[in-house]
């Protein structure tokens, strides 16, 4: 195998259709292996089924074991998304299950201190105190469940009935809130219910790619590998960028649009303006099969090329062009990620992704079709499970009869399932708990302390008095620092479950290994809880019903029935004998819904859909009237709405602005690749991406440190001069105070992308602002003497760094220069 840290996507396998249009494109097979050195397959006692944990692409993969330890991976080569291939994450990260500060038993908070402690301890600790909330007025609203995106269906939606039924709390939402949100609600909005149309097998037909805010090759290197071997192969499709770096897709690109961040939702005005005065749209599909159309050639018709070249920074000829390469091609796919969902009119901005296929009746069919991406392993499982705050099986909280159906399938009153508002978001959750009416705070599988946004308020939060912090994890995270009681999880090959990857595929995960020491499933963990809390049905008998993943996974099935994501026709048998299948799935005979809406039927009709829609700019809840009086009858919605200035603006304190992202070594924030040896030697540090033109004017050169300052705080990075677009830097988000398993956390400087970024959210998706904060860049010096990276910041609760700097007006050993 080449080299996977040079080379992250390996040799090419070009492919293609043998004439335009042609459908007999198929993906060659390609088996990427790696295996602890000195040991051979012939080794390996035996291979279990998994699916990538590191990335939203559900690569499918054989976990190998030997002694009871894994010690490597290889790709399966018979499964739909991946056809054996596996990223650099894929191939490095499984060994961080083995790092040697993995958390082996439950901590408590004594004296100020973590120390280590017993199973019934822990818990007694956390029961106690949530049965006082309970027997207080209103002591439902003291809940706060904050989760993740990689955890397994089965454990989504215990958690998600143990929330919603049994303690009844609003307050419940995953990070997918900061990777996904936008996604889901764009295909709510347009749609009527979440559910990606659009397939993986789209790379193989298609004619043209755009890549909307979305850095493919690093976030998804297998589905980059995809799309690289086609463009490789005959008939290749041309393809168009829109990122404000010149990433490797960008490099890629026939077409990139380097665009200003926060200015989206005008350039793709200015797209649709061109596509319909061109009359390069399907007049009898818009017709029959969607609705709103005139207010959107109106509100478009504002927006022309030459006005969003000068907000976007864009020649309008690239306007033209990319509009040109839109409007003509005859099999499109787009993929949306972050550059949009985390960005200024989020929602907006993804609705008119969905509205250029919509007009051009380019969905359900092969290599025409939308992938709003998620970023996380199971990401979609949040959403469907409901542990994200939505509603399992996609319901609708406003809909009463889609109440009564849980509570009936749950034995519970409805009036206990949280539904007299908008579920609490996540950034309303830690709102709560900084004004004291949240009490009890548990995060599973997630480390905000480094990946909410404005982090110095963040921490205020965690060490707040009065509030429990339960922390359900690995390692002993930034996060985990705060907390008062710290229960150690099993992983990914320890523990057996489900999850969907971006394309609705299901895979099954089995047990590779044992955890270590006393650490037990999330699954476990939430049915101990339930036991202890003693939740009862209506009935008197458990409200949890099941007592392990096989149960619970039949249980969720059973949720699942009748819904959007309907996967009663899957089963745990099936997934081992066939590998990956794509709800819908209700016949066990049947192999599972490629595509969604062939037939140009949405699921908007009133009584099934999962919203009502919203306001795309206030946030304001369409009422149910107001929605059934637009009598869709199955037609999809096309949304439309002027582009308005970000939330936060350059200026001359702030001159710069900086957005955030991922590189395609790490994963959020590195508690697992982190621990990895390849992949954190990759990309040890943190650094700042700024123009050459911008480096030239502050007299910065490659590999300066620099100071980064925003409002709210500061870092201090290394400078990398690249071919991002000037008046932009960029920083990767992944990285916390100390490098993990080498050094300890006290005393560790600010590197954390997050101590910038501002406090604000789509009003619809309410999907944080990552992209759009103002910052200066200032050129560090050392004058004391010594590695200007070793300065020592304090530490607080916990052992998490007091950061001072410019920005924060503490004393540093640097001076501006």
């Amino acid at each position: 195998m080449n080299d996977r840290i040079a080379d992250p996507w390996g040799p090419r396998t070009p492919y293609g259709p043998s004439a335009p249009g042609a459908d007999d494109a198929v993906w060659p097979e390609r088996v990427d292996t790696l295996l602890e050195e000195g040991v051979a397959e012939d080794d390996v006692e035996a291979w279990t089924r998994a699916a990538s944990i590191l990335h939203s692409n559900g690569d499918a993969m054989d976990i190998a074991a030997r002694g009871g330890r894994i010690v490597g991976v290889r790709g399966r080569a018979d499964d739909r998304v991946n056809r054996g291939r596996l990223g650099p994450k894929d191939l490095y990260g499984w060994q961080a299950n083995r790092s040697a500060d993995r958390l082996t038993a439950p901590l408590i908070r004594k004296g100020g201190e973590l120390v280590e402690t017993d199973w019934d301890t822990a818990m007694e600790r956390i029961v106690a105190h949530s049965k006082e909330l309970l027997s207080q007025p209103g002591g439902w609203g003291r809940f706060g469940f904050y989760t993740s995106g990689q955890l397994f269906s089965e454990e989504y939606y215990t958690l998600g009935v143990i929330g919603k039924a049994g303690i009844g709390t609003p307050h419940m939402d995953g990070n997918t809130r900061l990777c996904t949100a936008t996604a889901a609600a764009t295909l709510k909005a347009s749609f009527g219910t979440d559910g990606q149309p659009g397939s993986y097998t789209d790379v193989d037909h298609c004619d043209a790619i755009a890549l909307w805010g979305h850095n493919v090759a690093e976030t998804q290197t297998v589905l980059w590998a995809r799309m690289l071997d086609r463009r490789r192969g005959p008939n290749p499709p041309r393809m168009l960028v829109v990122d404000p770096r010149r990433t490797p897709a960008a490099k890629e690109a026939d077409l990139h649009l380097a665009v200003r961040n926060g200015t989206n939702q005008a350039l793709m005005n200015a797209l649709l303006h061109l596509v319909i005065a061109d009359g390069r749209y399907d007049e009898r599909y818009v017709r029959e099969h969607t609705i709103g159309f005139e207010r959107l050639r109106t509100t478009v018709a504002d927006h022309p090329p030459e006005r969003a070249a000068e907000i976007c920074g864009v020649p309008e000829s690239q306007i033209r062009e990319a509009a040109e390469l839109l409007g003509t091609s005859r099999r499109l796919l787009s993929t949306v990620l972050q550059g949009f969902y985390q960005s200024n009119q989020a929602t907006a901005a993804g609705c008119q992704v969905n509205n250029l296929h919509l007009i051009r009746g380019m969905i359900g069919r092969p290599g025409a079709g939308v992938l709003q991406m998620n970023g996380q392993p199971t990401a979609q499982n949040t959403r469907e499970t409901g542990a994200d705050g939505d509603l399992p099986g996609l319901r609708n909280w406003e809909n009463p009869d889609h109440i009564r159906e849980l509570a009936e399938l749950w034995n519970v009153d409805p009036m206990t399932i949280p539904h007299w508002a908008a579920p609490t978001h996540a950034m309303q959750i830690f709102r709560y708990a900084e004004q004291g009416s949240v009490k009890l705070l548990w995060i599973s599988a997630t480390n905000p302390a480094v990946s909410l946004p404005d982090l110095p308020r963040i921490r205020r939060i965690l060490a707040k008095a009065g509030l429990m912090v339960v922390v359900q994890d690995l390692y002993l995270t930034e996060t985990a620092r705060f907390a008062d009681v710290v229960l150690p999880a099993a992983t990914w090959g320890e523990k057996l479950g489900t999850f969907t990857n971006a394309d609705r595929t299901l895979h099954l995960c089995d047990k590779a290994v044992e955890p270590p020491g006393q650490a037990r499933s999330d699954l476990d963990i939430f049915l101990d809880y339930a036991r202890r809390m003693d939740l009862r049905n209506a009935s008197g008998g458990p409200l949890i019903t099941w007592h392990d993943p096989e149960s619970a996974f039949e249980a969720w099935k059973e949720c699942s029935r009748g819904r959007p994501c309907d996967q009663t026709g899957i089963t745990y048998a099936r997934l081992r004998s066939e590998g990956g299948i794509q709800w819908p799935c209700t016949d066990p005979s049947e192999p599972g819904a490629e595509r969604l809406y062939s037939d140009g039927r949405f699921n908007t009709d009133p009584e099934y859909c999962e919203t009502y829609g919203h306001d795309l700019t206030t946030g304001a809840v369409d009422s149910a009237e107001d929605y059934r009086a637009k009598e869709p009858h199955g037609r999809a919605f096309l949304h439309a709405e002027p582009y308005r200035p970000g939330p936060e603006l350059t200026g001359p304190q702030y001159p710069l602005l900086l957005t955030t992202g991922r590189t395609v070594y790490h994963f959020h924030t590195r508690t697992k690749t982190g621990r990895t040896p390849q992949l954190r030697e990759a990309a040890p540090d943190a650094w700042l991406e700024i123009s050459a033109e911008d480096a030239e004017e502050l007299g910065v050169i490659e590999g300066d440190p620099v100071w980064v300052e925003s409002e709210r705080g500061s870092v201090l990075v290394r400078a990398r001069v690249s071919g991002i677009r000037k008046g932009v830097v960029f920083m990767p988000f992944h990285y916390g105070y100390w490098d993990h398993g080498t050094a300890g956390p006290d005393g560790g400087r600010p590197r954390a992308a997050n101590e910038l970024t501002v406090t604000s959210w789509d009003p619809v998706s309410k999907q944080p602002h990552f992209k759009v904060a103002a910052v200066r860049v200032t050129k560090a010096t050392q004058t004391h003497g010594g590695d200007i990276f070793e300065s020592d910041f304090g530490t607080a609760r916990g052992g998490s760094p007091v950061l001072a700097g410019p920005a924060a007006g503490g004393t540093t050993d640097v001076e501006e220069d």
